[in-house]
């Protein structure tokens, strides 16, 4: 077969999405397998910098295509088609929700849908253009549920997320599979961890709603409160739409003892996870939750909701907790952070259930799963 494969969704600044189609180009690339790829660009640095990491550009198997339209731009869905029948292809897969609507002939199409938070948590990030143009998302996905030949989603939890929302009818459930996602070979445990002088509570993700992270504000006042004097790491992008967390911060007078970090490539961000004591994703939602699976790599302790997906990929190495208790949330930190024993079984499960997930079994699923197409 021949596969395009819809890199446009790495951007300059990788994150959860363009970090799910990095690592699935690596994965592919590692096989030894008779199909051919096309990897589609919009930006020649994202395009070098793929080829350095992944090493597609050393495989004769794989070559890679700039077109200068994005994947939301409305000429895609006239060009597409047209791209894909001038590349003779029989499968196009793009990693985001959004695919080629109109007409493709005899290619099929592969979508990856890594949540539906937006269909069902209206308010999860207010400001954002999917909740601002709400009825043509929802429209879109609509569609895509229906045009989709073959969908992709990362955790069960989502699978069945897409199966009851999209009304997806039952004889055409088997179409909808779930591959999950995995922790990069970056991370990994430090070898010789540095003393530290205070504990390091350590939060990694965006600042919108469904995250959460006021609340981990405060359960982290309800922690110094307690008499420990621990610091928070908030790694991620600063986004002005949504001030809420960092004044709370400021109104609990604990600002001076947050570190707001910003940005942090995978490389640096491994070692984030492991120069903190336990990392707390106190999510509302996640479609899987990567960052679970990062942190527990690198060794560190985990807490994590008990709700979508992450009981699923947490699994026993974690601390559970709901994430409407702040109470909850703070008692966890505070039990693990106190418990010398208790961080280091968490530790001990985390590595061992990091090592379960891998992304060249999740190339090997996805290429079975393009495979199944041709059947």
């Amino acid at each position: 077969m021949k596969i395009v494969l819809d890199a446009r969704w790495i951007y300059p600044e990788i994150s959860g999405i363009g970090l799910y189609t990095q690592e699935l180009i690596r994965g592919l690339v590692g096989l030894d397998q008779p199909h051919s790829f096309v990897l589609l660009f919009d930006n020649h640095v994202v395009l070098n910098r793929t080829a350095e990491v992944t090493g597609f550009d050393k495989n004769p198997r794989f070559s890679a295509r700039i077109v200068n339209f994005g994947p939301f731009a409305p000429r895609g869905q006239l060009a597409l088609p047209w791209l894909l029948k001038h590349f003779e292809a029989d499968v196009f897969h793009s990693t985001n929700y959004m695919i080629p609507l109109l007409g493709c002939g005899r290619v099929k199409r592969v979508v990856t849908i890594h949540d539906l938070i937006p269909l069902l948590f209206r308010d999860h990030a207010p400001k954002s253009k999917k909740s601002r143009l709400f009825p043509v998302f929802k429209r879109i996905m609509f569609e895509v549920g229906k045009r989709a030949d073959l969908i992709i989603t990362v955790s069960e939890s989502t699978r069945s997320d897409v199966l009851r929302e999209l009304r997806i009818p039952p004889e055409f459930h088997p179409r909808v599979v779930s591959i999950p996602e995995a922790a990069d070979g970056a991370f990994r445990p430090a070898e010789n961890p540095a003393p530290r002088k205070r504990p390091r509570i350590l939060f990694v993700g965006r600042r919108d709603p469904y995250k959460n992270l006021p609340r981990l504000i405060e359960a982290f006042a309800q922690v110094r409160a307690r008499g420990i004097d621990a610091v928070l790491r908030v790694i991620g992008p600063e986004d002005k739409r949504y001030p809420e967390a960092p004044r709370r911060a400021l109104e609990l007078g604990i600002n001076d003892h947050i570190e707001w970090i910003g940005y942090v490539a995978d490389r640096k961000l491994a070692q984030q996870y492991q120069d903190s004591d336990v990392f707390v994703l106190a999510s509302k939602y996640e479609g899987f939750g990567l960052t679970v699976l990062e942190a527990m790599a690198c060794g560190t302790p985990v807490i994590c909701s008990n709700i979508s997906s992450l009981p699923e990929v947490a699994g026993d190495a974690a601390l559970l907790v709901d994430p409407q208790s702040t109470e909850q949330i703070a008692g966890a930190i505070s039990h693990v952070l106190t418990d010398s024993k208790l961080a280091a079984e968490l530790r001990e499960k985390g590595i061992a259930r990091a090592a379960q997930f891998s992304w060249k079994r999740t190339a090997e699923l996805t290429l079975k799963a393009y495979e199944s197409l041709s059947c």
